[in-house]
This record gives C-alpha cells, structure tokens and sequence, in this order.
C-alpha cells in the first residue's frame, strides 16, 4: 500500500512539475516572430499552431489550462506578435482577449487605387492585384452612392487605418468606403443618419460629379487655400465648354492602359481615353484619385472667379488667368523661372 501510494505521490509531482515547466516557464523568442491564427482554427488546432511555431512549451498543457481556466470561453482568431519572453499563461490571456497585431496602413491624400493596393501590401496585408480585384469590383459597396461608378476610385478615403491580417481585400475596402461616408457626413456631401435622403447635393449624378471634381483638384495642388479657385477654373471651363486639360486625367488613362512611364507624352495627348481631358470635352468618367475633405469641400464650394487658365509658378503655387493671353504671360514666367533654377 505504502509503495502505491509513493508512486502515485510521484506521479503526481511529476505532472506537476511537467505543467510547472509547460505553462510557467517562459520562452524567450529569439527574434521578433509573429503567429497568424486563422479564422475557424478549433482551439486544439490553435494550440497546436502555437507550439508548432515555438510560442509555447506544449499544446495539452496549454489545451487543459484553457478548458479548466477559462471554461466556455473562445480563443480569438489573429495575427499575434511575439518579442518578449512570456509563458504559456501569458500567451493564453492574450488570445483569450484577442490582442491581435495591426498593421498601420496611410493612404495620403490623392492616392489612387493603384497607389492604396501598393500600401495595403508594403504593410504585408495581402497582394496588390487582389486589392485591385475588389477594387474595380466590389461596386456593391458604394452601388447606393455611385451607380455611375466602374471601381472604388475617389471613395477610399484618405486616412490612417489600423488593420489586421485576418481582413479580407473587401474588409479593408469597406473600412476605408466607410470613411468616406462618415466624413461625406460630416461635410454635408452625404444626408446625416436622421436626415435620410438630404444633402448639399440633390442625387447621385451630383455626388458622382463632386468627388471627380474633387479628385482632380487633388492631384493639381496640395496647396489649402488654392484648392476652391483650381476648382472654380473647372466649372469654368465646363460651363463654357472649354476642354479641361487636366494633366493628371491624362496620367490616369495611361495607368488604367498600364502604359504610364512616368510623364506624359504626345501619344498620351493624342489617346482615345475617355480620361484624356485634352481631346474630350467635359469631366472625366468617374474620380482619378481619392481626395480629401479639403479638396472635397473645395469642388462642393468653390470660389467665384473668372479664371479659366492656370499655370505652376514654379515654387509650388499657382499663377491664375481670366484671358488665354495673360496665361501665355505666365506660361513665359514659369519656363523663365525653370530655366533659371537650372543655371
């Protein structure tokens, strides 16, 4: 009876001891590693993903932990970060809190959905081309906004975005879509919550109209204050029926033909794209980037002018012109001031 019981007395310190060393003992990573728990994974298969990848000492230790500590609870799927010795413990609290790595995402004002899928994926969050797929597909996202629209372009608002890997390409789509509305909202480009149907817009052609407009002012000039007069010199021209001329409708068209080679030549002038606004009279047929709220209010409010013509003054500003001879005259002071930066 004596030596059963000693076994047992050993068998049981000896379990102690191997959930002592399974859950207690610290790991200490030898780099900055990071684990991506899937969506769907049971919490066996979790802990075994974690042991699989060195996080902790054993998977039934950290699987018997889970079911006696935290009883009916979930581990939470995520993209976990590990550089810091912790143990098994540690480890659980933070997938039972689900405290998930996110990946800071900046989409500056102006970007384009070419430029924005090349920023989800330099933060690892997935191919370029897939972001591009939802992109010029998922229209469903802004279908009560934009009817008119053939991709996201001019919706996916410029912000920070902290995002995980565990979003899909239509995730993070919709969060940024989201954002536009919110801030639409804000600007009195979209109907508040509890004023469905009212805006400073009367439907969908006009708001389709405004964030186009908005997204060429975007891309001529990063100046605040310029922003409402650029835009007056657009709906000047439209309402005169005088070509836009825009430089950056033509850069787009030669991206969408995948043949822009980073400036704009004569075959770029002479091309039968509906976004070259040189040969095509009128707005082009949807945004050519996402612009912000400054550029956004600019195009809903822009300021009374006569101006038709602009030009660079070659010191980030621009020289405005009511008469096609006085932009000749600034045309000559900014090839002047060019020549001389390049003494």
């Amino acid at each position: 009876m004596r030596t059963i019981i000693t076994i047992l007395l050993l068998l049981i310190l000896a379990a102690a001891g191997w959930l002592a060393w399974a859950l207690l003992l610290p790991i200490h990573p030898s780099a900055q590693q990071f684990v991506l728990l899937r969506p769907g994974l049971s919490s066996r298969h979790i802990a075994d993903e974690l042991q699989r990848q060195g996080v902790i000492n054993s998977a039934r230790a950290f699987l018997l932990f889970h079911y006696l500590a935290t009883p009916g609870s979930s581990l939470k799927a995520g993209e976990y970060k590990f550089d810091a010795a912790s143990n098994a413990v540690q480890v659980h609290e933070r997938v039972i809190r689900g405290d998930v790595f996110k990946h800071t995402v900046t989409i500056p004002e102006g970007y384009n959905i070419f430029d924005v899928a090349g920023a989800v994926e330099a933060a690892g969050l997935g191919p370029r081309q897939d972001f591009l797929r939802v992109a010029r597909n998922e229209l469903s996202l802004i279908a009560d906004l934009d009817p008119q629209a053939t991709s996201l372009e001019g919706y996916l608002f410029p912000d920070t975005y902290q995002l995980t890997r565990t979003q899909t390409m239509g995730d993070i789509a919709a969060i940024m879509v989201r954002r536009f509305r919110q801030e639409g909202r804000a600007l009195g480009l979209l109907p508040s919550a509890n004023e469905s149907g009212r805006s400073a817009l009367a439907g969908s052609a006009d708001l389709h109209r405004v964030v186009t407009m908005a997204s060429i002012v975007e891309k001529e000039t990063a100046v605040a204050e310029e922003r409402p007069v650029v835009a007056s010199v657009y709906y000047n021209r439209l309402s005169r029926k005088i070509a836009l001329g825009a430089d950056p409708t033509v850069i787009y068209a030669a991206l969408l033909g995948e043949r822009f080679k980073g400036g704009i030549y004569q075959s770029d002038l002479r091309s039968d794209s509906p976004y070259n606004t040189y040969r095509f009279a009128g707005l082009p047929p949807g945004p050519i980037a996402n612009p912000g709220s400054a550029s956004l209010r600019a195009a809903m409010h822009p300021a009374q002018t006569e101006y038709c013509y602009f030009v660079s003054d070659a010191n980030g500003h621009h020289r405005f012109a009511r008469t096609l001879d006085e932009h000749s005259r600034n045309v000559q002071l900014y090839r002047r001031a060019m020549a001389a930066a390049r003494r």
